[in-house]
């Protein structure tokens, strides 16, 4: 199985590649693609079908689970204008 990627940072553009699906029904997804998108075991994924084909969709709220673990969690007892501040230094 050949595989080119292009891109930065979080997105790749993968021109070609190819995997069999078991007589289960299932297919493994490359380990370059499950970490691009962020796909770990328990990892809920979605197809959409459309007339083109389908489209595999990852993890759509994973942000907004990492943002809601995020809150409350700073310990810096300073206004946001001094944080600002600091990052513009």
């Amino acid at each position: 199985m050949a595989t080119e990627s292009v891109g930065r940072g979080w997105y790749y553009l993968l021109v070609l590649l190819r995997m069999r699906v078991t007589q289960k029904g299932q297919v493994t997804i490359p380990l370059r693609v499950r970490d691009a998108l962020g796909i770990r075991a328990g990892t809920e994924v979605r197809f959409e079908l459309d007339r083109d084909g389908a489209r595999l969709i990852a993890g759509a709220d994973r942000a907004a689970k990492q943002v809601a673990a995020m809150r409350g969690a700073g310990d810096v007892a300073l206004s946001t204008d001094e944080i600002l501040a600091l990052t513009r230094k």
